[in-house]
């Protein structure tokens, strides 16, 4: 906060935001990892639960919710099949949260300073979380198509490694091929950060009194409360084009090599998604909504939390130092 209570969302400097930023990242991102390769395995399957013929003759496995998947997956692949994808998930989380969080601090310094008239708060918010979240998605987006194919394998193998991953999409696919569906995932983040930071910049005052109201609360639980709200809120509104993203990373050469054989091919952001609601009705763009909230509500409130508690740990030990 500024002097004379202008808020300019000057939570501390530079390096501690981004400090804060990579730390929230990379502890959210290893907590919620069952749950990101159960929602990616549900996005990825195109065959209807309620109508038995149209997965008879499927070779992958059928899975049919949440918990149903997630045993499933520890009963074929092991524990470790939960972490699927994890290390270039937490190069991805951790670069997205350094971006996201350092943008963000940036665009808001910026839009409170530097324009004649002052933008209404929420305006503030929407811009610098829209920004921060399409640098951000831009400059990992390599990352999230590797956690995404990776997350899709089943006991077949379709990459022995990281580094094996990078050289086989190179030498097949391209540059090109590492930004496949990167156009649904931009048009998917701004929006989605947009309103996730506007919503949880209005919900912070309030949500920031819980702990005084309800016994028992940990310090940062209002923290918390306002990035899962906010989370469900955008994340329910800009779902279908998470679903598009998934399906356009696994198009290539190996589309029809992981744990589910039968992923049609997908040229485009609008043709996909028409696609979907042909062959599988508007219910189809929200495959695997449920355990999408079930994830990004714990992620978004772990994130928010973790960062702002790393961010008052690290103004505490430079004022200490001090």
């Amino acid at each position: 906060m500024s002097a004379g209570g202008e808020h300019l969302k000057d939570e501390g400097s530079r390096r501690q935001v981004v400090l804060a930023g990579g730390i929230a990242g990379l502890f959210s991102r290893f907590c919620i990892a069952p749950l990101d390769v159960v929602k990616i395995r549900l996005q990825l399957q195109i065959h209807s639960l309620s109508d038995p013929i149209s997965h008879q003759h499927v070779t992958g496995p059928v899975y049919k919710g949440t918990l149903s998947t997630m045993k499933s997956i520890l009963r074929e692949e092991g524990i470790t099949g939960l972490w699927k994808g994890n290390v270039p998930a937490e190069l991805l989380y951790l670069a997205y949260g350094i971006i996201q969080f350092g943008t963000y601090r940036t665009t808001t310094q910026i839009l409170a300073t530097e324009l004649p008239n002052r933008l209404p708060p929420s305006a503030e918010s929407f811009i610098s979380g829209a920004l921060a979240g399409g640098l951000a998605t831009l400059s990992t987006y390599p990352l999230d198509l590797l956690r995404t194919r990776f997350a899709a394998q089943g006991t077949k193998r379709v990459y022995t490694s990281l580094l094996a991953s990078v050289r086989d999409i190179a030498r097949q696919e391209g540059p090109r091929g590492f930004f496949r569906g990167g156009s649904a995932a931009v048009g998917q983040v701004v929006p989605y950060m947009g309103l996730f930071f506007a919503t949880y910049e209005a919900l912070r005052p309030v949500a920031a009194t819980l702990p005084q109201q309800v016994p028992y609360l940990p310090a940062g639980s209002g923290d918390a409360a306002a990035g899962v709200m906010a989370s469900v809120l955008a994340k329910t509104a800009m779902f279908p084009l998470d679903l598009v993203r998934k399906r356009l990373q696994v198009q290539g050469p190996t589309r029809l090599l992981y744990v589910h054989r039968n992923i049609p091919e997908s040229r485009g952001v609008f043709s996909t998604m028409a696609m979907i609601v042909r062959t599988q009705g508007v219910r189809g763009l929200y495959r695997g909504l449920t355990v999408s909230l079930f994830k990004a509500a714990p992620a978004s409130a772990v994130t928010m939390w973790t960062y702002e508690t790393s961010l008052r740990v690290l103004q505490d030990m430079e004022v200490a130092a001090d």
